[in-house]
């Protein structure tokens, strides 16, 4: 693997390190520094055993030097240790806000957490695994922190694991997975908020003293108001090229909490982890609790180097099948609604043959028997075939799929049920609700209890019978679309404060089994968009639905901030009759991720038609670049009059460039070259401009050479304007 060698070095270098002790005034102090290829986070254990953080940012040429940096036992205030601690007890020294806290069994609220040992794994070439076991001196407790680094990624998973061996339980009051230490002169937070169809909106400000939370009580849709990822920028707020900024972010897909917290010597504490609020954990003795992974990277080079960071590392490692291809789908929702038949959906499956799209997906509204699932009032719950919609089945529907040369997938909301269902009849005790309270519904639905293991087995049944009828089912889209009202678990009996933990843990249990026995199978995260968008469900899935709003326009603001964090493979972005903007406009803002379509093909004009089935192997040709390639975002649509990015391959030698017009008053567009990125300045490449609407003429010179360097510095203009509102290039270089 690339820089191996180089990595290998640096860890005997820090392993070397790490088990010196330094001659100098301040003898017996321990330095475990972090590294990735950029990037380096230095702890250090002082001389009373407390484990602090004495820097975070670039990575040091020459790894000794790290034993130079000055402890914070060192500069010269009692309360320093403190503030940078590597994971902050309360009840003890501490003063400020706690990464842990716990009751212990006597009833003490107390703990202090001193360093005994750690160790280094190297996983690979590119992974190693640090562990760090911290114990109180009074108390049988332990921590053990862990420090997971991907090397040529600049990245780090950060989680702890909780446990005791006293006599009696110990109470969890706090238990956040990561706590992090940043030191500037100022530190400006990006952070995001929404609502259903106006996701990922962003907000900057400069933190002050005190405390800025980032948190949800949703226990479901977690990310529906506000997700859990942000960007803290040191100094100044970073640019797309330029500033020290780090990206971090909760796997964890149920209520998380951050807290970002400047401290009397203005160090910036960031603690992250699964949100304390009504969960208190009672943790038995010699019962580990292990804390989800918290993500995050450092770069000196802007939040496009970030970007890209986590683009990589998500690709390699968390997605299924991130280094692999995906289908180009049409799904029969915005066509049919509930309203279909055996009927409708054959010629559906002929439009999608038309189309030339790789598989069909059949949405809501084929199940439910005694309750017809004909609205989102009735039906969940009951998956079985609607035997008026579906007499024959649904494998009738996929063996006619087969047969029309296109794929079969469907679409399911396994964690929900509504009132009007047989399982609501049967299994009452399987439903979250107040036992004494009146229900209150989210889309006329509830949750089920999935913290409960007979729940978990049904759940998982329902996936499982999907492909004993249809073994060839080739895709499934989970949808989520409540958040938990009246939280309350039948099968948790007194235990209630454990109920947002155990749910999710519930959830990831039913995926893990999945994905045991169907480990390639495509599987959307949809979560009535954006609702359940992170990390620790990602890693079952091999694509997200963004945001329930299509429209063309809106999609462009809310896929460039989701692409800060998440790589385009991941975006599924379909095609549909939302807004006011050509057909062509709202393919070519599609092409931004994971391309689909939501359209009812037999309403197309011929030209349309046409267009579809040109862009689709258009498309394919161009999608390797744009889900494995590096991303540059050139024009920010919130300041620019046009939106521009673009994606390069490994070696430099292709590249795609979107534009997109989204200011539409008189006379904008790209009146000026805009500035391409990630090309070798030493190569020459040529421009193309590609799927061009039936008829149209290019206003692109596709004989024209230029060098990279030459693109890099002064630019190019796709002449995007009200006549050419999108516009999509494709850059080559030309072959000696």
């Amino acid at each position: 693997m690339k820089n191996s060698s180089v990595f290998y070095k640096g860890w005997l270098a820090i392993l070397c390190i790490a088990g010196l002790l330094e001659t100098n005034a301040y003898a017996q102090t321990i330095t475990i520094p972090v590294e990735t290829a950029k990037t380096a986070i230095v702890l250090q254990v002082a001389p009373n055993k407390d484990v602090n953080t004495i820097y975070l940012g670039k990575k040091l040429s020459n790894p000794g030097e790290y034993g130079n940096i000055p402890g914070v036992y060192q500069q010269g205030n009692n309360y320093s240790g403190m503030y940078n601690s590597a994971y902050t007890p309360a009840g003890s020294r501490n003063l400020l806000e706690p990464a842990i806290a716990v009751t212990h069994a006597d009833g003490n609220n107390s703990l202090d957490l001193k360093y005994v040992n750690h160790s280094v794994t190297r996983v690979s070439d590119d992974i190693s695994l640090l562990s760090i076991k911290l114990k109180d001196p009074v108390y049988d407790f332990e921590v053990t922190l862990y420090y997971k680094s991907y090397y040529n990624e600049d990245v780090i998973e950060q989680w702890s694991v909780i446990e005791h061996h006293e006599k009696g339980d110990v109470v969890l009051q706090k238990f956040a997975s990561a706590n992090i230490n940043l030191n500037a002169g100022s530190y400006w937070l990006r952070q995001y908020h929404g609502d259903w169809a106006k996701e990922m909106r962003p907000e900057e400000t400069e933190l002050t003293h005190g405390i800025k939370t980032l948190d949800s009580k949703l226990g479901t849709r977690a990310d529906l108001f506000m997700p859990s990822v942000f960007m803290v920028s040191l100094n100044h707020p970073a640019t797309e090229d330029e500033g020290s900024v780090l990206f971090g972010s909760l796997e964890w897909s149920g209520n998380f909490k951050t807290d970002l917290e400047i401290d009397p010597q203005d160090n910036l504490r960031v603690i992250s982890g699964m949100n304390n609020y009504a969960s208190p954990y009672q943790l038995a003795a010699g019962q580990a609790f292990e804390t989800p992974p918290f993500v995050y990277t450092f770069s000196a080079e802007g939040k496009g180097k970030a970007s890209r960071n986590l683009q990589s590392w998500a690709r390699n490692y968390k997605l299924v099948d991130g280094k692999g291809t995906r289908m180009t789908l049409l799904n029969n929702w915005e066509s049919t609604n509930f309203d279909f038949n055996e009927t409708k959906l054959s010629e559906l499956l002929k439009d999608t043959k038309k189309l030339g799209v790789d598989l069909f997906l059949l949405d809501d509204g084929w199940f439910g028997n005694s309750y017809p699932r004909n609205s989102d009032h009735a039906g969940l719950g009951d998956w079985q075939e609607n035997r008026k919609k579906l007499p024959n089945g649904i494998a009738a529907i996929a063996r006619e799929a087969q047969s029309n040369g296109v794929k079969f997938g469907i679409w399911i909301e396994p964690e929900m049920v509504n009132p009007k269902s047989d399982l609501y009849a049967k299994h009452p005790d399987w439903v979250i609700k107040q036992q004494k309270r009146e229900e209150y519904y989210f889309r006329n639905q509830l949750v089920l209890d999935l913290s409960n293991a007979q729940v978990q087995d049904f759940v998982y049944h329902i996936v499982d019978s999907l492909f004993i009828k249809d073994p060839a089912l080739a895709y499934i889209k989970w949808d989520c679309n409540a958040v938990i009202y009246n939280a309350y678990s039948v099968h948790l009996h007194q235990n209630q404060s454990q109920f947002y933990v155990e749910y999710v843990r519930g959830l990831y249990k039913v995926l893990q089994r999945i994905r045991a026995k169907y480990p390639n199978v495509p599987m959307m995260l949809c979560s009535g968009g954006g609702g359940r968008v992170d990390y620790g469900a990602l890693q079952y899935f091999t694509e997200f639905w963004p945001s329930d709003n299509t429209d063309p326009i809106e999609r462009i603001f809310i896929q460039w901030e989701y692409s800060y964090f998440y790589p385009a493979i991941a975006s599924a972005n379909h095609v549909t009759d939302w807004g006011k903007q050509p057909l062509k406009f709202r393919v070519d803002v599609a092409m931004m991720g994971k391309l689909g379509f939501d359209i009812v093909v037999d309403k197309l004009s011929g030209n349309d038609l046409k267009f579809c089935q040109d862009a689709i192997p258009t498309y394919n040709n161009i999608k390797p670049i744009i889900w494995q390639g590096d991303q540059y975002r050139l024009s920010d649509p919130r300041t620019e009059s046009v939106a521009s990015l673009m994606y390069v391959n490994a070696d430099r030698s292709s590249a795609v460039m979107l534009n997109y017009l989204v200011n539409y008053r008189y006379d904008e567009g790209s009146k000026r070259p805009i500035l391409l990125k990630g090309l070798d300045s030493n190569k020459k490449y040529k421009i193309k401009e590609i799927n061009l609407y039936p008829g149209a003429k290019s206003a692109i010179n596709a004989t024209k050479v230029y060098s990279g360097d030459f693109l890099s510095k002064v630019g190019f203009n796709p002449v995007v304007n009200l006549d050419r509102t999108s516009v999509v290039l494709q850059i080559n270089v030309v072959k000696e």
